[in-house]
């Protein structure tokens, strides 16, 4: 018989902490090679470098005149127009060399020539003939971007296991990359279980609901970088439980939902202890999702960094298992696609109105962050507990409520997590 598992529950922090750990430690993805456009959402396996200097000249930031910034400190100054410089221009096309006295045309984008180290917006000139009226002067560098500035040539304009976002892309664009090396999807088993759950298509009998747990994770999972593999639904039968944990450990990680309380029906703790799976806790003092489970299975004594499946237990309540994958599952997946670790950041918000809570639990509740530009604040939406998902669907964050914390007044800034 197995030894029974000595629950280790744990502070938010400590527990989140155990998984950056053991996220530190996954063996990198294999690596393949895809076009740019198809890379969007992926990891990058292997930096990029910038093929020349960025800019490649210097750049104006105005449309205005090229001048020396001296020529110009005292105003109104009036200089020789010598030429146009436009965007794309040839360098062979532009002036060699700006005089003293002397000023050229120039659109934004476009090199600045020689000798000039300043540009005057256009605003604040007049033109007449070849012959311009300088009304405001300039330091040197003004509207004028250094060859070099933002890149030097070979210097790594994204890293490796950077996720590949709009700016991303571009950057890779901008070095002439039409293909790129990026990490492959780890795949995630996905484990609903629960006597319960019926199928999304089946009619639900009066105790029975549908599976949504499973569709939620396959968005989540997708978002993170991974590959979701939606396994059946699990009876409260421990042979075909086992079963499907068993098939659901040949992926890279292993997500099951429900399970994993006290009722006399949870058996998914039972049946990993059977497995001889390492349980690192079994619990979180948070709201929604205490009784959260994480450990690793079939890892080999000699070996046990290096092997085995990583699982997470979520509780089944939808709302519980959508908080619990963006606290402790999404770090674990995100480090199996190869993408580099990332810390869990709260933004700050303005309370609309009071909370009171009773202390010891670290909340994550659902709310809706509203207002325009800086006025924006944030407030609960009415809930039903963790089972409400179309609470948590009309939400865009979730309040987080320190662990002490039993009255929040209105005014007050408090932290939230984006959804």
């Amino acid at each position: 018989m197995p030894v029974a598992q000595v629950p280790v529950v744990l502070s938010f922090e400590d527990a989140r902490l155990t998984v950056e750990q053991h996220a530190s430690r996954v063996r990198q993805p294999k690596v393949e090679p895809v076009d740019l456009l198809a890379a969007a959402g992926r990891v990058l396996a292997e930096p990029i470098r910038a093929d020349r200097n960025l800019p490649p000249f210097p750049r104006s930031t105005r449309d205005g005149y090229a001048v020396r910034a001296a020529d110009v400190a005292r105003v109104t100054a009036t200089l020789d127009v010598i030429g146009e410089i436009k965007a794309g221009e040839s360098l062979e096309n532009i002036p060699e060399h700006i005089a003293s006295g002397q000023a050229a045309s120039i659109m934004t984008g476009a090199p600045v020539p020689a000798g000039a180290d300043a540009v005057v917006m256009i605003e604040y000139t007049a033109q007449q003939g070849t012959r311009v009226e300088i009304m405001r002067s300039v330091l040197p560098g003004e509207n004028v971007v250094p060859s070099g500035a933002e890149a030097q040539k070979g210097s790594v304009l994204v890293e490796r296991g950077v996720h590949l976002n709009d700016a991303a892309i571009a950057l890779a664009a901008t070095a002439g990359q039409s293909r790129v090396q990026v990490y492959s999807r780890p795949q995630v088993a996905v484990l609903t279980t629960g006597d319960e759950i019926v199928s999304i298509d089946a009619t639900p009998g009066p105790t029975q609901i549908r599976n949504s747990n499973s569709y939620s994770l396959a968005v989540q999972i997708r978002n993170a970088g991974g590959e979701p593999v939606l396994l059946p639904i699990a009876p409260d039968e421990p042979r075909k439980l086992r079963a499907l944990i068993e098939e659901g450990l040949k992926s890279n990680l292993l997500l099951m939902t429900g399970g994993v309380s006290m009722g006399r029906y949870d058996l998914v703790e039972q049946v990993l202890e059977e497995l001889k799976a390492e349980f690192f806790f079994t619990g979180a003092k948070i709201q929604p999702g205490r009784p959260v489970v994480f450990g690793k299975c079939g890892a080999s004594a000699r070996a046990r960094e290096n092997t085995g499946t990583y699982f997470f237990g979520l509780p089944g309540n939808p709302v519980s298992t959508m908080v619990t994958f963006e606290l402790f599952a999404r770090p674990m997946l995100e480090a199996l696609a190869g993408m580099a670790a990332q810390k869990l950041q709260f933004a700050y918000a303005k309370l609309k109105s009071e909370i009171r809570v009773k202390p010891g639990l670290k909340r994550f509740l659902p709310a809706v962050l509203s207002g325009e530009f800086e006025a924006s604040q944030v407030e609960l939406v009415p809930w039903q507990g963790s089972g409400d998902v179309a609470a948590t669907a009309r939400a865009n964050c979730y309040v987080v409520i320190p662990q002490d914390g039993d009255c929040i007044p209105a005014g007050g800034f408090i932290a939230i997590l984006l959804r």
